[in-house]
């Protein structure tokens, strides 16, 4: 069964799978620790446990505890949160939205970067 989308998740859910995409797997101790202005822990059991029933984490034992982690991949999590972000705020435009990325970050863009671009755009015209 594939995760749900994350755009279906709390502010909470949402700092929950930062952490763990960042961690790659933490009990709820230590979600909860590096919450910022964290929840009770008992609250942290059960957003984990609603995210066990949307699909989004897994869970393994260790001894007493349990250890979570993403059911999907961080590039696949990225790819969706970016193709939201483009429909929604860009109208499904990618030029659009690579534009404002360029507009916000292109003075701090050191050369190597900007060859990696140069080298995106002619692969991209040799595939149409």
């Amino acid at each position: 069964m594939k995760p749900k989308s994350e755009k279906q998740l709390s502010r909470r859910e949402r700092q929950i799978m930062d952490i763990l995409y960042e961690e790659k797997e933490c009990s709820a101790h230590e979600i909860r620790d590096k919450m910022h202005d964290a929840p009770s822990y008992s609250t942290v059991r059960a957003l984990l446990a609603k995210m066990l029933e949307k699909n989004l984490v897994d869970n393994k034992q260790d001894g007493a505890r349990y250890i979570y982690f993403p059911k999907q991949e961080l590039g696949a999590a990225r790819k969706n949160a970016l193709q939201r972000l483009v429909k929604t705020f860009f109208g499904g435009s990618a030029i659009n939205a690579v534009t404002a990325l360029l507009g916000m970050q292109s003075a701090q863009l050191d050369d190597d970067e900007i060859a990696q671009l140069e080298e995106l755009i002619e692969k991209a015209k040799k595939q149409k």
